[in-house]
């Protein structure tokens, strides 16, 4: 009988690591196909939407009217491989994309600065945030004679402009992540007689940082669509995307357009990427696994 008994103790815990063993790897294979069909799915979104785009060419337009969306192996032939027009592109997207950062770097100092004197005042809140809200409600092209007039038609205007439409999404999401910060934590920091500067900087803006980058992001993208339409209503200095857009559109240069309409959105798309990046560093991956465990 004690033989019987140590015998099944001893063997009990087998089935268990047997099981862990076999778990693992059908966790791997899990995760493989979750990432094929991540990388599937919009490669298959892509090839349906090249084939609209060719039905809309083929079947719809007539053979005369083919200029106003080209077939996109006509984009290639007739745009992407022609060095003048590759010249003029790759020019003005370098400038374009100088006053997209220098814009956005504006929009992020003045909204974080903006914000965080918000958070830390119930008064001035309530005093300024009304009046980024007026900023994010105006039409920016009803302002845009105005900051001609006041600033000139050249670099500087086309950055104010930059700076007003990426504006509000840092102020907002960066003043809803320094106030989401848990009452338990603003407790202890209470209990250990932090000030206000040592909460700012070791509790809230640390955990302010998902939202923040989530603003950022955001901002981003609106910053290559300021760049692009304060390019397309100052036209004085170097063009930028913008103009290359006029341009092509007044002369009905569909494949040359629809490249430049390509690039522009590439550059935001690149642009969006490069501060998503930019969170993962910052933030690290605790806040995707938190995410996943809830």
């Amino acid at each position: 009988m004690a033989t019987t008994a140590v015998t099944t103790t001893a063997e009990t815990p087998a089935p268990v690591a047997a099981s862990g063993a076999g778990t693992a790897p059908l966790v791997r294979r899990r995760r493989g196909r979750k990432r094929l069909t991540d990388a599937l799915l919009p490669i298959g979104v892509f090839v349906v939407l090249l084939g609209i785009w060719y039905a809309i060419t083929y079947l719809v337009l007539d053979p005369a009217r083919r200029f106003l969306m080209p077939a996109p192996h006509t984009i290639i032939t007739d745009a992407l491989l022609d060095g003048p027009t590759m010249e003029k592109i790759g020019e003005a997207l370098g400038r374009t994309i100088t006053v997209t950062f220098v814009g956005l770097v504006i929009a992020i100092v003045i909204g974080m600065a903006w914000a965080i004197a918000m958070s830390q005042s119930r008064t001035v809140e309530r005093s300024l945030f009304p009046y980024a809200v007026a900023l994010q409600c105006v039409p920016i092209l009803a302002l845009v004679p105005l900051i001609g007039f006041w600033f000139d038609y050249g670099f500087s205007s086309r950055v104010i402009v930059c700076v007003m439409i990426a504006l509000f999404p840092v102020v907002s999401n960066t003043l809803f992540g320094l106030q989401s910060v848990d009452r338990g934590m603003h407790e202890l920091f209470d209990l250990h007689g932090a000030g206000r500067l040592t909460r700012l900087l070791k509790l809230q803006l640390p955990a302010a940082m998902p939202a923040i980058f989530a603003g950022f992001r955001i901002s981003a993208g609106l910053s290559v669509v300021g760049a692009i339409v304060g390019d397309l209503f100052f036209r004085k200095g170097n063009p930028g995307l913008g103009v290359l857009l006029n341009n092509f559109s007044s002369r009905l240069q569909g494949a040359e357009l629809f490249l430049t309409i390509i690039v522009a959105a590439a550059l935001g798309i690149a642009v969006f990427a490069l501060f998503g990046w930019l969170g993962k560093l910052a933030v690290g991956r605790w806040y995707d696994q938190s995410r996943d465990a809830a």
